[in-house]
């Protein structure tokens, strides 16, 4: 990639978009790198029904033409290993979806974290700037399952592991960002204790 090119980017940082269904996470992250250079779009979601296929047909139509996507549901960090330092920015879209699809192959929340981790690491070794996308699922009610909970409870440490790495952390509600980590903002570490709540 030429330094012409790469000066288009909008410098590396992590940036985690967070809130719930609707709230307009990826309007938000999609806009955030309109123009920070050569993009890559990193989609976890897989078309395993009409409805989903239909999500994502719209999706795709509504990206910039010059962004390239790479589709991938559970090996992220080795998919993106070989291929990140050819892009000013990457585009997770979303760790909801990742963290679900992992645990359909009956991963536990160890091992999660734990690709988490390797994912961070790919960031961590290259020059992009990251936008990741996620639910918030602690807000609502208890989930009344034991699956419902333990994605609820995997998808809440990856949050805040990612959210912990971050530069910058933005929360949606009803299509408003609200930063709630950035350089003027001030925020706690990561206490490294189970919530089990």
């Amino acid at each position: 990639m030429s330094p012409e090119s790469k000066a288009e980017g909008m410098g590396k940082e992590l940036i985690l978009v967070l809130g719930g269904a609707r709230a307009g996470k990826s309007d938000f992250a999609e806009g955030l790198a309109d123009s920070a250079g050569r993009v890559l779009f990193v989609a976890t979601a897989e078309a395993l029904d009409e409805d989903m296929a239909q999500r994502i047909a719209v999706h795709r139509s509504q990206r910039p033409a010059g962004w390239e996507t790479l589709e991938v549901p559970v090996d992220v960090a080795a998919s993106l290993a070989p291929v990140a330092q050819d892009y000013d920015t990457v585009l997770l879209d979303c760790l909801t979806l990742w963290v679900s699809n992992r645990m359909l192959q009956e991963e536990d929340t160890p091992h999660i974290v734990e690709a988490t981790e390797n994912l961070l690491r790919v960031y961590d070794e290259g020059d992009a700037a990251w936008i990741v996308v996620s639910n918030e699922v602690g807000l609502g009610v208890v989930p009344p399952t034991p699956s419902g909970r333990a994605f609820r409870d995997a998808l809440g440490r990856v949050n805040q592991l990612v959210a912990s790495r971050a530069d910058r952390v933005y929360m949606m509600v009803a299509g408003i960002a609200i930063e709630i980590k950035g350089a003027d903002t001030p925020h706690s570490g990561h206490s490294g204790r189970q919530d089990t709540t």
